[in-house]
């Protein structure tokens, strides 16, 4: 599994392997580092994250979000130019294209997990469907959280996934 994550220490991006034989995740530009429990080093869907141990993960689609609003942006700029030409045909043509290259891309693309407090994103592990989809209410507790934890002066960092603030 490849784990991409913004260092809680410095901030620093980060891209890591995590295997049999991994033993700590490591940041690359600071000392900071946490031990990774042997149930993340098998090859299977993880049961919370492995950088914060934050037990709340949703799925997504792993494809990058500009390349996504670039592409709507120009099917319907695209769409839009051939309305003005008076074109209905070829503009209503662009649009499906565009609906159905999207339709192939979403079915083609693998899943990715994201952890709801830190963020990071667990790549290339096998899915057996225990993390959902999105959840706006779980999103808005852990921004809520966030916010508190600066306004106390705290730093939201690794903490157990069991306790509250």
């Amino acid at each position: 599994m490849w784990i991409v994550f913004e260092c809680p220490s410095c901030h620093g991006q980060n891209v890591t392997e995590v295997g049999g034989e991994t033993i700590a995740l490591r940041c690359s530009a600071c000392e900071w580092e946490r031990p990774v429990a042997e149930e993340h080093r098998a090859a299977s869907e993880p049961a919370d994250c492995v950088v914060c141990g934050c037990g709340d993960l949703w799925r997504q689609k792993d494809f990058p979000q500009r390349l996504g609003i670039l592409m709507v942006g120009t099917g319907a700029l695209v769409s839009t130019i051939f309305w003005w030409y008076m074109m209905p045909a070829w503009a209503i043509g662009v649009l499906l294209l565009f609906a159905l290259l999207d339709g192939v891309l979403y079915t083609l693309m693998p899943d990715v997990l994201v952890c709801y407090r830190c963020h990071a994103r667990h790549r290339h592990t096998p899915l057996n469907g225990r993390h959902e989809r999105f959840s706006l209410e779980t999103h808005e507790r852990y921004r809520q959280e966030e916010i508190r934890l600066e306004e106390m002066g705290r730093k939201p960092e690794i903490r157990n996934s069991n306790s509250e603030v």
